[in-house]
């Protein structure tokens, strides 16, 4: 099966980077203004003017090659702002929530988990703290990540919770086959590829990472399925996860610096 999906994280108003999730120029590069994320959705629209695949279809295999899921990540308190604009189009995206901040500053708490849910929405685990490099944890790290997530989120839904996306970036089999076992039928990483695949009979996704500064075009060539910028994509992906492998901590450090700088 291919598949393609868009990540996202917050969408806030325009310069208001600290209004939702996660903070720091690390997190921000990820984060849109309200008006850019509107004029993105308008232009995947003109592209792909259908309802979007959601994660039973993708688990059950009946959602078809070629379609098109929204994700967005870290479960910032932007989140019921950001379902409103995809209702407007008619659309449910796939919220991933980081158990461990639900209820603190500048995130989704109880309530507005259940809102999102009960609009429809689907909602999974982006780990219980959201590790800086989640595939170094080790087997019991991991299995704690998921599994005491997965249960916070089951307590507020009231349901199980059977989807979920792995934070920054870092993933490895390992992390797939912990997230299976804690009852994950559908895991999303970072990777920008189509091609889904299984491991331990988890479904594993990647996908294309929506940043600041990303213009309404790139989202609908994306969607569309250009076959030059996904390629662009990849490569660029790679060659950071190879300087990720070789500076280890050190990337996480100078990453920021850049980051940093360049915000001034």
């Amino acid at each position: 099966m291919r598949a393609v999906t868009l990540l996202y994280h917050d969408v806030v108003p325009a310069g208001c980077w600290e209004a939702s999730g996660f903070q720091g120029a690390g997190a921000d590069v990820y984060k849109l203004d309200r008006e850019s994320f509107a004029r993105h959705l308008e232009a995947i629209h003109a592209v792909h003017p259908g309802r979007l695949a959601t994660a039973p279809g993708l688990i059950a295999g009946t959602a078809g090659d070629g379609k098109l899921s929204l994700t967005f990540d870290d479960g910032g308190a932007s989140a019921l702002h950001t379902a409103d604009a995809l209702d407007a189009w008619g659309w449910k995206g796939h919220f991933f929530i980081t158990a461990g901040r639900i209820g603190t500053p500048a995130f989704l708490d109880r309530r507005g988990i259940q809102e999102l849910h009960r609009r429809g929405h689907l909602i999974g685990s982006h780990s219980y703290s959201h590790p800086a490099r989640m595939a170094l944890c080790s087997d019991a790290e991991l299995d704690d990540e998921w599994g005491r997530s997965a249960g916070v989120l089951e307590e507020i839904l009231g349901e199980k919770v059977r989807i979920a996306s792995v934070p920054g970036g870092y993933y490895s089999r390992r992390v797939a086959v912990s997230a299976a076992r804690a009852g994950i039928g559908l895991l999303f990483n970072s990777e920008p590829v189509t091609r889904a695949g299984r491991v331990e009979g988890c479904l594993v996704l990647g996908r294309f990472s929506a940043q600041r500064g990303h213009s309404p075009q790139w989202a609908a060539a994306i969607a569309a399925g250009d076959p030059r910028l996904r390629a662009r994509e990849y490569l660029f992906w790679n060659a950071k996860k190879l300087a990720k492998g070789l500076l280890g901590n050190r990337w996480l450090r100078l990453r920021t610096h850049l980051l940093e700088r360049s915000g001034r």
